[in-house]
């Protein structure tokens, strides 16, 4: 039985690991209320925890049985000479042996089925609500600290039911049973036996106290090799060692830090080793201990051979369950702070989500409404938690109003540029329209409708977004593009990318839209990428349009298809077009120039030029640039 009552290398396994637990876990603090949200997912698996702790309990009552049969075998069996009352006994301690594992795959079955339930139960409520998180909590969060929280904390909260509630019950079970059964067969040797329980805690308490550090220090040395090989062996990371690393270099590093992990290795198999000799020498000690003296009384006829056979069988079985119930309050917290740490995360509200009635928005000819918009980016404590940043530090200083009485409109079917220096919030603007952010101040409607005032999901629908770095998943063209409507059929697709002026080079691949476009696009040129990231938002038909520098980073024959693209995009919708070079939206209906969060001019291309402000300079700088 996977936590049942524990013998031989696996007993001395089990309290290897008991004994080098994190004893510094006993210092945290539940918050109120924990256990009791804990016990509210064990209604879903009620039924399946009762027959798994009911044949935790006949599992333990059969390690108490066998010794005492093998006490009547040899007493009125052997000794008396009753071959058939010895081959009835043996055929039963058979018969007992095949239960008890019919028992055990019971209760694996059982334990699987709770365990992998409740963590398919808690990774997929975590996703889904780190789903529904803002930007904001994503730029601050440590992407590996986030996924600890649906890998590590997630077992380590399933093991509340299946392990650590299983251990309790059956060690606290065996101990009662083993105990009370030597007890009735001999308290002298039971008596000697429990005097001898320290020469086999404290000696491992030593033990598994270096073992706890030589564990943690792993932890972290495993933690920083992983980080390197994970910063080396993605594309961003392979190309930027390609051009400015040393291989010898990178291997001398890499080196170094395996060796410290291998190193270390070699200490804890030492300790580990050290631990399983000293444990089985201690035990082989105290057992010696108990032949001697039961051997003894045998000899004076005050316990008979077949008792004193039992006796030390049950022996056997003693300290196992000691050793784990001494630990009992480490597994129970453990298991109680990482289901905190779960809940955690859980109880993090998102800072933008749909309201409880939400209104509708009129999806056809949207008009864009901004009034008075100011913006300021949240402080962590307010989209975050500390314990999932790299660095948890309070924020001396805010970051201040980065949008200062914003106002301006967007008629339908029209192209509205923004324009301006770096920093001056323009695509800030880019993300509040879509709600990726709310206004701290102001607001922000479509057709009459205040955004906060209507779903996310249907806002988001009638909204189609292309940024200068437009990501794609590692995996086919098809799939990217499907990404933005799951039921396109491939017509749809091809017209979509046709549009977008990249449906030849699809065609002219030699797996057409099954072609892997590899990690964030990289088997793609940069035109290639924005060209399908234009297809998959043309693909998705919204009403409304944002362009976030989508050809800043562009040569200029990649520009011009992608330009040729975007005029055939932008017909018939409201769009709002963000650019760093200006030749681009000269054709824009209306021009906004932000400075510093403020709208600083406004007009067409030809007005804003006579106006001779900045511009106009920021047009003359690009063109003085580009000859």
């Amino acid at each position: 039985m996977t936590f049942g009552p524990m013998a031989g290398g696996q007993a001395a396994w089990q309290m290897m690991r008991n004994a080098s637990a994190d004893r510094s876990i006993l210092k945290s603090k539940l918050k109120e209320g924990t256990v009791k949200r804990i016990f509210s997912y064990a209604t879903k698996y009620r039924s399946a925890l009762t027959f798994f702790l009911l044949t935790v309990v006949v599992d333990s009552c059969v390690v108490v049985a066998s010794p005492l049969l093998l006490k009547r075998l040899v007493d009125d069996g052997v000794l008396k000479g009753k071959s058939s009352l010895v081959i009835s006994l043996a055929l039963i301690v058979g018969l007992l042996a095949i239960f008890d594992g019919g028992i055990n795959m019971i209760n694996r079955r059982l334990n699987s089925l709770i365990g992998e339930g409740l963590i398919y139960d808690l990774r997929t409520q975590i996703f889904n609500h780190v789903q529904r998180q803002s930007i904001a909590f994503f730029t601050r969060t440590q992407t590996g600290a986030l996924i600890s929280r649906l890998n590590s904390d997630v077992l380590g909260a399933q093991q509340a039911f299946t392990g650590t509630l299983s251990n309790l019950v059956s060690n606290g079970l065996t101990l009662v049973l083993v105990g009370g059964a030597m007890l009735a067969l001999s308290w002298q040797i039971t008596a000697i036996s429990l005097v001898l329980i320290p020469l086999v805690i404290i000696p491992s308490r030593l033990i598994g106290k270096k073992l706890q550090e030589l564990t943690r220090e792993s932890f972290n040395l495993n933690a920083d090799m992983s980080s390197t090989m994970t910063e080396r062996f993605n594309v961003s990371g392979a190309l930027l060692v390609a051009l400015y690393g040393e291989s010898d270099r990178e291997d001398k590093n890499f080196r170094t830090k395996a060796r410290k992990v291998a190193d270390m290795g070699i200490q804890m198999a030492l300790f580990g080793r050290l631990f399983m000799v000293t444990l089985t020498t201690l035990v082989a000690v105290a057992t010696a201990f108990a032949y001697g003296l039961g051997g003894h009384l045998a000899i004076n006829k005050t316990i008979t051979v077949g008792t004193l056979l039992a006796i030390t069988t049950l022996l056997a079985r003693l300290y196992g369950p000691i050793t784990a119930l001494s630990n009992i309050r480490i597994d129970v917290m453990t298991a109680l702070v990482s289901f905190e740490r779960v809940f955690e995360l859980l109880d993090l509200e998102p800072m933008v989500k749909s309201p409880e009635n939400p209104k509708q928005i009129a999806h056809d000819n949207p008009k864009i409404e901004v009034k008075d918009m100011h913006f300021a980016y949240p402080k962590a404590e307010e989209i975050s938690l500390a314990s999932l940043e790299v660095a948890a530090k309070k924020e001396v200083v805010d970051s201040g109003e980065i949008l200062s009485g914003v106002s301006f409109d967007v008629a339908p079917a029209t192209m509205t540029a923004i324009v301006g220096p770096s920093g001056a919030g323009k695509s800030t603007i880019s993300a509040l329209i879509p709600r990726l952010y709310d206004v701290t101040g102001g607001s922000i409607k479509i057709n009459g409708v205040d955004i906060r005032e209507c779903s996310l999901e249907e806002l988001r629908k009638m909204i189609g977004v292309v940024a200068q770095d437009s990501h794609l998943f590692h995996d086919t063209i098809e799939a990217n593009l499907k990404y933005s409507k799951p039921d396109a059929t491939e017509a749809e697709m091809f017209k979509a990318c046709d549009a977008a002026q990249i449906g030849a080079l699809i065609r002219s691949m030699p797996n057409g839209l099954q072609t892997v476009v590899g990690e964030r696009g990289h088997r793609l040129s940069g035109g290639e990428k924005q060209r399908l990231a234009i297809a998959r938002m043309l693909l998705k038909s919204p009403s409304i349009v944002i362009l976030d520098e989508a050809t800043a980073h562009l040569d200029s024959e990649n520009e011009a298809l992608v330009q040729v693209a975007l005029k055939d995009a932008l017909v018939g919708r409201t769009s709002i077009v963000i650019a760093h070079r200006l030749s681009t939206i000269v054709s824009a209906d209306q021009i906004l120039v932000l400075d510093k969060g403020i709208i600083v001019e406004r007009g067409t291309h030809e007005e804003l030029v006579k106006l001779k402000g900045l511009y106009f300079e920021l047009y003359q700088r690009q063109a003085l640039a580009s000859e």
